[in-house]
């Protein structure tokens, strides 16, 4: 496995925009595509955004699209997801995940690795 771990969740106000981060340790980094979910209290754990190995391609859930991009840093192990335009209904848990398959994957049964979750709180 490959270890994950995310950071820069916070509290903002609608409209507003956070950066969060995932780092990744323990295998070759370049080895997975990339996927950013996120699960709100009482609800299902829900695709967000992915990218392929070489960050030359993203898939998007039509929920953030335009509103959120995904990225990736190679040379820091490293992938991103910028939101902007942030609303209340963005509120949730963030979890990175790797995957040794497709970055077309949406479910998290395509994805063996998870971080444990940053907290993203928009208030209203």
């Amino acid at each position: 496995q490959v270890q994950l771990v995310e950071s820069g969740g916070g509290l903002v106000q609608a409209g507003g925009s956070l950066r969060l981060a995932c780092t990744a340790s323990g295998r070759t980094f370049t080895n997975y595509a990339m996927a950013w979910f996120r699960q709100a209290p009482r609800k299902d754990r829900e695709f967000v955004a992915s990218i392929n190995r070489s960050g030359s391609s993203t898939n998007y859930a039509d929920s953030v699209k335009g509103r959120f991009t995904i990225s990736r840093d190679n040379a820091k192990n490293t992938v991103y997801l910028e939101m902007n335009s942030l609303k209340p209904e963005d509120t949730a848990v963030y979890y990175c995940a790797a995957t040794v398959g497709t970055h077309y994957y949406t479910t998290i049964s395509g994805f063996g690795s998870w971080g444990p979750g940053t907290q993203v709180t928009v208030s209203s």
